[in-house]
């Protein structure tokens, strides 16, 4: 524990002027970052007796080792700039808020020629209009096949598109005219965006031009006595006002807002939102986060406030925004909101009507939401604290494995040798920790072997983070397992043989004071190998090489599920029913799942290769016209220099190296028809 004392800057040292600070740990991460419109009264509250802060202040500032500020021009800069370092450095002593789930949209891909209508999740892209969020995704789908009739938009993948253009015919849907068709040039780009761009506007609300307009259509449809045209427009319309209806109208049509309510108690806090358009209900999302630092409900809607706008610009930030608390620095978040849609946003607390009784109902879902949350948090944590106890347990461990690291081989014969690294914290998988490598020291099919060189490779970067930390004085000194064979499974003295210099991608990153935490830097309590004692063994042996003797190991065999500790003869045997033993499994599962994909990936990539690759500054369209003209690989392999000059786009130099590349490689073995043993001709160019 450090004391503040021994880090405290002079008063003379810090301006008094707006900025954003930095609290950093011993090694240099990042730990906390604020902003004050005066950096000199902010920071120095964080220097003051301990008994007087909140206790977990006083955890962040006995945990730093120094702080750094950056002045800035206005508070709104530093509002910016605090989220920004936020979201690179990821501290761990701010609030974050976490969705508690995926949400979808309803997407419209304005920015292709031809738009198109999809369900969307994840990041937002430039380009794209988007709608919601849903609670569902089957909710989505039913608006839009509701719309279609009105505003038949596109809503193919790129893939059905281009065949239906290429045979000419559409889809299912362009024949029940639920899609104008434009594959086949039933309309032009002009007119499918017109309606694409309709779709946009009844979805932003704009909602009584058109049913006023399909109303009037219907009207004179009847006068003049064309009933059938006069019943589809009814039928159109009552198809726009049910999609109308599967969302409530709660405020003034011209309404758009945000409403953001917060519930919370000394440890968590639970955040909703709902998303009014045009008065209606448009979308709602939940956030939850634990209170790791000592914030009020103000400093939790300024957080929210940034997470939710900070990557928004337009129309995606509304002209009122709602809260139940106002900011601390209200005026410089609004213009900041302001700046970010580009016009004026109305950030305050409903006082009276159909708002703040709309906000006692997003409050009321909020308390719901935390309630539900710590309900199924509890139940978890029994059950995971439960989980890690047995296991600790099982083998002998002094305290509950906190950190698991689970490592799996996956091969194909052989062949595309790689392996993958699962962690989990606390129980919970932890996805932006895992990590993939590549088999280097050998070739072929060895999975003892090489599983001890990535539990070497692994743990060697570790070394290394230490000692440039300076919490390991001198790495062991290690050598090349290249050049050694297989790794014995018996214990016993061996030559420790040498591991293999990282590569460029796994290099650890030599720069000292960015203030992330670097790639291996944590170590975990428990290493789980997906194997029996010969991997254990190899693991084990990789470790003591590196003088590393506080971390267990540990291998869970699939045949009977047996746990395999290094240097024991018989296997711990956890019941079925244990808690430890469906966990380990679970990190085993997740360790096979990750290589294997990583494993098929690589080998379709392989698969995917051609001769023509390897030819220098042939890209891709001119290899494609290469296939096209001579119809496959064999058969341009056959053509003279001549010939393959008479392909547009080709001259002599590339015709040479073309033929060349062919020349020198390997025709692929023949494909077999294996019902009737006939050999089959090659008629594709993806390999050869």
């Amino acid at each position: 524990m450090a004391d503040p004392s021994s880090y405290r800057p002079s008063p003379g040292q810090i301006p008094d002027s707006p900025g954003v600070y930095k609290f950093r740990d011993e090694h240099r991460r990042v730990i906390y970052v604020g902003k004050a419109k005066n950096l000199r009264q902010r920071v120095a509250n964080y220097f003051q007796d301990l008994a007087g802060l909140h206790p977990r202040t006083r955890s962040m500032v006995t945990t730093a080792a120094s702080v750094e500020w950056t002045v800035v021009s206005t508070e709104v800069e530093a509002l910016q700039l605090e989220y920004t370092w936020i979201k690179e450095f990821d501290p761990r002593f701010n609030v974050k808020y976490r969705d508690d789930k995926s949400y979808p949209y309803l997407a419209v891909t304005l920015n292709e020629e031809f738009p198109r209508v999809q369900v969307m999740r994840g990041a937002k892209k430039k380009g794209v209009r988007y709608f919601g969020p849903y609670g569902h995704a089957w909710a989505i789908r039913e608006t839009v096949d509701l719309m279609l009739r009105v505003f038949p938009v596109r809503t193919c993948s790129a893939g059905v598109f281009k065949n239906a253009a290429r045979t000419g015919r559409p889809c299912l849907l362009g024949y029940i005219d639920k899609c104008s068709a434009p594959c086949v040039g039933r309309v032009t780009p002009e007119e499918h965006r017109d309606l694409a761009e309709g779709f946009c506007d009844f979805m932003a609300g704009r909602t009584g031009t058109y049913i006023r307009r399909l109303e009037k259509d219907m009207t004179q449809a009847a006068e003049e006595m064309e009933y059938e045209r006069a019943a589809r427009l009814r039928d159109d319309a009552g198809a726009l006002k049910r999609a109308m209806e599967k969302s409530a109208v709660v405020l003034a049509d011209a309404t758009d807002a945000d409403l953001i309510a917060v519930a919370e108690d000394e440890l968590e806090a639970a955040l909703q939102i709902f998303h009014v358009r045009g008065g209606r209900v448009r979308g709602q999302r939940g956030w939850v986060t634990d209170k790791v630092e000592a914030v009020d409900t103000s400093g939790l809607v300024e957080h929210a406030l940034q997470q939710l706008y900070g990557e928004e610009r337009g129309e995606a930030v509304p002209k009122e925004v709602l809260v139940p608390a106002l900011p601390e620095d209200t005026e410089a978040v609004s213009q900041w909101l302001a700046e970010r849609r580009g016009s004026q946003v109305s950030l305050r607390i409903p006082q009276r009507g159909d708002k703040k009784d709309l906000m006692e109902t997003v409050q009321r879902n909020a308390q719901q939401a935390l309630g539900l949350h710590k309900t199924k948090r509890a139940s978890d944590l029994t059950t995971r604290s439960r989980a890690l106890e047995e296991i600790a347990e099982a083998l002998g461990l002094d305290t509950a494995p906190l950190r698991i690291e689970c490592y799996d081989i996956s091969h194909l014969q052989g062949d595309d040798v790689v392996a993958s690294m699962v962690v989990f914290e606390d129980g919970l998988a932890r996805r932006s920790e895992y990590r993939r490598f590549q088999i280097k020291g050998f070739e072929g099919q060895d999975d003892v072997r090489s599983m001890h060189e990535v539990i070497g490779r692994r743990f060697k970067r570790y070394l290394q983070e230490k000692e440039r930390t300076g919490e390991w004085e001198q790495a062991p000194s290690v050598a090349d397992p290249a050049a050694t064979g297989p790794v014995p499974a018996a214990s016993g003295p061996v030559p420790a043989p040498a591991l293999p210099a990282a590569s460029p991608a796994d290099e650890i990153d030599p720069r000292e004071d960015d203030g992330r935490p670097k790639r291996f830097a944590y170590p975990p309590q428990l290493v789980v190998v997906d194997g029996g004692q010969p991997q254990v063994a190899a693991a084990k042996r990789a470790l003591d090489e590196l003088g590393i003797d506080d971390i267990a190991v540990c291998g869970l065999a699939k045949r009977l599920e047996e746990v395999w500790l290094p240097d024991d003869d018989d296997p711990v045997v956890l019941p079925r029913s244990s808690e430890g033993l469906y966990l380990l499994q679970r990190v085993r599962d997740e360790a096979h799942r990750f290589a294997i994909t990583y494993q098929r990936a690589k080998r379709a990539k392989r698969i995917r290769s051609s001769p023509l690759d390897d030819v220098a500054g042939l890209g891709e369209t001119r290899k494609q016209a290469l296939i096209k003209h001579f119809g496959s690989v064999k058969k341009l392999r056959q053509a003279t220099i001549e010939e393959i000059c008479e392909v547009p786009g080709i001259g002599r130099r590339t015709a040479e190296s073309v033929a060349v590349a062919l020349a020198s490689a390997a025709p692929a073995a023949p494909a077999v028809n294996t019902a009737t043993g006939e050999i089959m001709e090659e008629d594709h160019g993806g390999t050869s």
